[in-house]
């Protein structure tokens, strides 16, 4: 080979390695963006079968008082979850370590009309939300920036 031959593929080498080393970052993101949503949805769906364990059962009429509801439900699309003058599921902002960087609400619904004078059984909605602050190509977005995981299901008397 010649002097020339080997500049040329040193300078063809050396354009390749750059484009490669430009997607390095990408793929940094990528790998971390999954993994944030993997952790997301994981500890939606542990608050979630938090919910589905809690008692909610139907009280006997015309005494409906003695059923037992430590599920709850909240009093607006802003408020956590309370059974009488207990909260049930409490906001968490941030997670306790090692998920500071995530935040966990729920909030819970009535869907039927269905009354315990009734044989029907109530419906309700829960929907766990976690979010979180994603990172870009770049590093860490914006502290105004989050990304959510949002888990729905329906609970029903028992």
């Amino acid at each position: 080979m010649t002097v020339a031959e080997l500049m040329v593929a040193v300078v063809i080498i050396g354009v390749a390695l750059v484009a490669l080393a430009s997607a390095i970052p990408l793929a940094a993101y990528g790998i971390q963006e999954g993994n944030q949503l993997s952790t997301a949805i994981f500890l939606a769906n542990q608050r979630m079968e938090q919910a589905r364990n809690a008692s909610w059962t139907l009280g006997t009429a015309p005494l409906c008082a003695d059923g037992v509801d430590t599920l709850g439900v909240s009093a607006s699309s802003s408020s956590a979850p309370a059974a009488g003058a207990a909260t049930t599921f409490s906001d968490e902002s941030p997670l306790a370590a090692p998920y500071s960087g995530y935040t966990r609400t729920v909030r819970i619904s009535d869907v039927s009309a269905a009354n315990c004078a009734t044989t029907a059984y109530g419906l309700r909605q829960v929907t766990v939300t976690v979010s979180y602050r994603p990172m870009t190509g770049v590093g860490m977005a914006a502290t105004t920036t989050t990304k959510s995981a949002v888990v729905t299901m329906y609970i029903s008397q028992r």
